[in-house]
């Protein structure tokens, strides 16, 4: 049976909240009995957009991870309260508002921190895949059809061919150690979850500090070669994909105007700064 999928591009979201804003208003002061109780105007939202920054200036990368109800599966929060939540057949998750009245600790089950409590009503929210107007007919969800960026897409496939997509495109889960099997899938997750080492290279000519294209850059570890790149017209090089606290790193750089070189510790991403070329000594050749 087809059932519904959400697909995140990492790479596309900018922060706009466009997402969280038509998520808001679907559901203020709106009461869709069997799908959810009426949100209330403050508080926290079912849809999040979380930010990571990376690197230092110049080189600084921002990336945006939008969070919601991950329509999981083997969702914890259904296996805590089986009489108040359920799992339909097309994949979608709800969460019965009249059962789960006052019912604060369904909040805690789930591990993503996609349910939200609501004080007002005295009931657990969270992002019910736009259930209610799915079910009227529409072909995806509100907050992608506001989504300017085309970061959001709804897909509905069987288990099978949905695998295969994300298997063809490197669509991740978030923490698929949690066994949950989420129905929220990510495209670009490694801009979310790894680091970078990145750096500058300049060099006097002429009596001129300038930057310095097409110099050769390897990344090293343990004395192993891991990654060879050339810097671009800027001077600027990075090194992507690196596991976070991965420990310590050395950058070598070679250009017909000398070399440089410099050592890292790699917690979170590192730009190098400026590295300057000192040419070598001559070497005496008999």
């Amino acid at each position: 049976m087809s059932k519904w999928n959400l697909i995140v591009d990492v790479a596309r979201c900018e922060n706009c909240h466009n997402c969280v804003i038509a998520e808001r208003d679907e559901h203020t002061g709106n009461d869709f009995p069997g799908y959810a109780a009426p949100a209330a105007p403050v508080g926290d939202t079912t849809i999040r957009i979380e930010r990571r920054v990376q690197g230092a200036a110049p080189m600084v990368d921002t990336a945006y991870l939008p969070v919601m109800c991950m329509h999981c599966d083997d969702a914890p929060c259904r296996r805590a309260a089986p009489d108040a939540i359920v799992k339909r057949d097309d994949g979608i998750v709800l969460i019965d508002p009249v059962k789960a009245k006052g019912r604060r600790e369904i909040v805690e089950t789930c591990p993503y921190g996609a349910i939200v409590w609501n004080d007002e009503a005295e009931v657990p929210h969270t992002w019910i895949f736009d259930a209610h107007l799915l079910d009227q007919g529409w072909k995806e969800p509100r907050c992608v059809t506001v989504c300017p960026t085309a970061a959001l897409a709804a897909v509905k496939l069987d288990d099978a061919a949905m695998a295969f997509k994300a298997a063809a495109e490197g669509l991740r889960t978030l923490s698929p150690e949690l066994g949950t099997k989420p129905r929220v899938w990510y495209r670009g997750l490694d801009r979310w979850l790894t680091c970078f080492i990145g750096g500058s290279v300049s060099a006097k000519v002429c009596g001129v500090v300038d930057c310095i294209a097409g110099a050769e850059v390897t990344l090293l570890r343990e004395g192993a070669r891991l990654a060879t790149t050339t810097t671009d017209v800027f001077g600027d090089f990075r090194f992507s994909r690196l596991a976070p606290d991965s420990g310590a790193y050395r950058v070598e750089i070679t250009h017909a105007l000398g070399t440089a070189s410099a050592n890292c510790s790699l917690g979170e991403s590192v730009y190098l700064g400026e590295l300057r070329l000192n040419r070598a000594p001559a070497t005496a050749t008999t």
